[in-house]
């Protein structure tokens, strides 16, 4: 469930998709957290590289597919079910390569269990062309 937790962190309501991803690498991590807010998990998958490695709470996922087959569902419910603010972020870039590192809290309830984390949430992203897409992510959260 902490890997739920923090999957949720940092959805701030920005536009999605496509435009998101030619925008910038801070739109497609925003887009990416209002697709799963709004359960729109195709939405949240075509902002995936293929070969996206997820990191979760000390698990790991290895690509978009083995991601979506597994706890894509799962986050997009919760995110849906909780409230995520994000209190810092910063980013960068390098080239075709960006990160961006959000700090944020979690509140509200899931699956009728009361949630309060504090959350952080690490993503890198690779441009080609104009598209920015996820390429990993690393999600961790603590009890407040």
């Amino acid at each position: 469930m902490r890997g739920l937790i923090a999957v949720a962190a940092l959805g701030l309501m920005l536009s999605a998709g496509a435009k998101a991803a030619a925008q910038g690498p801070a739109a497609v991590v925003d887009a990416f957290h209002l697709a799963l807010t709004r359960g729109d998990t195709k939405g949240a998958a075509a902002l995936l590289a293929d070969d996206a490695l997820i990191f979760e709470e000390g698990g790991a996922e290895r690509s978009k597919a083995e991601y979506v087959a597994h706890h894509l569902p799962a986050d997009a419910e919760f995110s849906k079910t909780t409230q995520s603010v994000v209190t810092h972020r910063s980013d960068g870039t390098n080239g075709s390569l960006a990160w961006v590192a959000s700090e944020g809290r979690t509140t509200g309830a899931y699956k009728g269990k009361p949630i309060d984390v504090r959350t952080t949430e690490t993503m890198l992203l690779r441009r080609a062309g104009p598209r920015w897409t996820i390429v990993h992510i690393h999600w961790s959260s603590a009890k407040r």
